[in-house]
């Protein structure tokens, strides 16, 4: 896959701008696709915005902003995949709304185009099932912030095929990212170890083991981890984490992954993290 292809990404969440963010720095044309006209603005100023870190930070040539940002395109139209080599779907992790969403893009997308879904846990083959083009449908699990991240998940359903496999590897590192390759299994391997780390120390809070700062600092300080993990569950957003342990839980049948009931009383309560300014800390 060449940059003189189209890339759509769907979704202009953190997720969604990261990942079209890093196309268009690696020279590819992106149209970032979102239902809301708002988050397609919030998204371009969230690239705009990291392209400035990086220039601050001298790993972007100061005049290399505006022709990136310039090959980003936007749309609120499905219509817009219509052009595009491969589509990534970013959109929030739940299972019904990604099986509606490639049983669309399956109608929509050209014929050959790649289906690929940056989910962090749910089944490529179910999502792959939904589509007459199983072979051509693959997980990118990106990871985030996107633009600073190495690692990509590269998941193969029971059905994709290995040209297709291998043209995502390659893609992969096109862009600058690591791929590895993965089985598909609930949350793969990145949220399967993750996860109960960061439902325990859920626990923890819950049981008043510690405060979420004492929490944090013990693995910043005792385990050399660069963000605690009740501070990683609020970037990555509290209801994404519930996501993906439910996944886990319901996939695997095992009561380690059971989500911690702290963890499902803040996401009733409105409370997701950074997005909401409220999470385990205040933001």
């Amino acid at each position: 896959m060449t940059t003189g292809e189209r890339i759509a990404v769907l979704g202009a969440g953190q997720m969604g701008n990261g990942i079209a963010h890093v196309f268009a720095q690696s020279g590819f044309a992106v149209t970032m696709i979102d239902v809301s006209s708002d988050a397609l603005t919030r998204g371009r100023s969230t690239i705009a915005a990291n392209l400035d870190r990086q220039s601050k930070k001298g790993t972007l040539p100061a005049g290399d902003k505006d022709a990136i940002l310039g090959r980003v395109a936007t749309s609120t139209s499905m219509d817009a995949v219509g052009d595009a080599a491969i589509v990534i779907e970013a959109v929030t992790e739940n299972r019904d709304l990604k099986f509606k969403i490639f049983a669309d893009l399956d109608r929509q997308a050209k014929p050959g185009a790649i289906l690929a879904s940056n989910t962090s846990s749910i089944s490529i083959t179910e999502i792959a099932a939904r589509t007459q083009r199983p072979e051509l449908v693959i997980g990118m699990h990106f990871m985030n912030p996107v633009p600073v991240m190495q690692l990509v998940e590269v998941i193969r359903g029971l059905a994709t095929s290995s040209v297709t496999t291998t043209r995502v590897l390659e893609l992969t590192k096109t862009i600058g990212k690591t791929p590895v390759e993965v089985q598909d299994y609930p949350g793969f391997v990145a949220n399967r170890v993750l996860m109960p780390m960061i439902n325990e120390a859920v626990y923890c809070l819950m049981e008043g083991v510690g405060s979420a700062e004492s929490i944090d600092t013990v693995m910043k300080l005792g385990m050399n981890h660069p963000m605690g993990p009740l501070a990683l569950a609020d970037l990555i957003g509290l209801d994404t984490c519930l996501a993906i342990l439910e996944v886990l839980y319901d996939g695997l049948g095992d009561p380690k992954y059971r989500p911690c009931p702290l963890l499902k009383q803040y996401v009733a309560a409105g409370w997701l993290g950074r997005k909401s300014k409220r999470g385990f800390h205040s933001y």
